[in-house]
């Protein structure tokens, strides 16, 4: 048996239905991800306009302390990045930038967690489903290769042959379809939780801006 043969046993021993049931599988943790990733977005948002005013009467004021306290209150991207600069407002705004920089480059990593997942099930899904129905089709075509031997009746084992692939073919193709339908709410989300980041971030310039603006406009609070 050469090496054709030999993979082609094992293809057919194995069979499509494992494809199928990995399939399953992505699919329920892409739905778990996307669950999650809309839950936890959710909670890391806020009314920007109305924490900016509240941020800002106690800028103006200089009680850091108070507006640390005011950001402490809000689980959001930008109250986090904006914290994270009032904590160095000390050392000035040169340091303060640079410190919500970093914070922002740590937000970044907590927003896209899982979202690799979702972009690469999106990209490969209907590859794994292409190769169960080449297996399906492999195991189609030996079923054939076995039936045409006999003899007696060609021309009706003939035509119970083709019936015979024609199903095995179309069975194997649902391993295709699951493969796309797997892959399509994964791009979708992926591609929606991409801009629901950029988003995001962009917001956290407004409170990162207006830290800035204070500490720039005013002498550096001491300790």
């Amino acid at each position: 048996m050469n090496s054709v043969d030999a993979i082609k046993q094992v293809l057919l021993r194995s069979g499509a239905s494992w494809v199928l049931w990995l399939l399953g599988a992505a699919l329920v943790a892409a739905v778990a991800v996307i669950v999650e990733r809309l839950l936890f977005y959710r909670t890391r948002e806020c009314d920007l306009r109305a924490l900016a005013r509240r941020l800002g009467a106690h800028l103006a004021g200089r009680d850091f302390d108070a507006a640390v306290a005011e950001l402490g209150r809000s689980k959001s991207v930008a109250a986090a990045i904006a914290a994270a600069g009032l904590e160095l407002a000390a050392a000035g705004p040169a340091a303060a930038d640079k410190a919500m920089q970093s914070a922002a480059a740590l937000e970044r990593r907590g927003l896209e967690r899982w979202l690799a997942y979702l972009g690469t099930l999106g990209n490969n899904a209907p590859f794994v489903g292409l190769f169960g129905t080449v297996i399906g089709v492999i195991g189609a075509f030996e079923k054939l290769g076995q039936g045409s031997g006999g003899g007696a009746g060609v021309g009706g084992g003939a035509q119970v042959a083709s019936h015979l692939i024609m199903a095995s073919i179309a069975e194997a193709l649902v391993a295709t379809a699951v493969g796309i339908l797997v892959a399509l709410p994964a791009v979708v989300a992926f591609n929606y939780f991409q801009r629901r980041v950029a988003s995001l971030l962009a917001g956290t310039e407004v409170l990162s801006n207006l830290v800035l603006a204070y500490l720039s406009r005013t002498p550096a609070p001491t300790v």
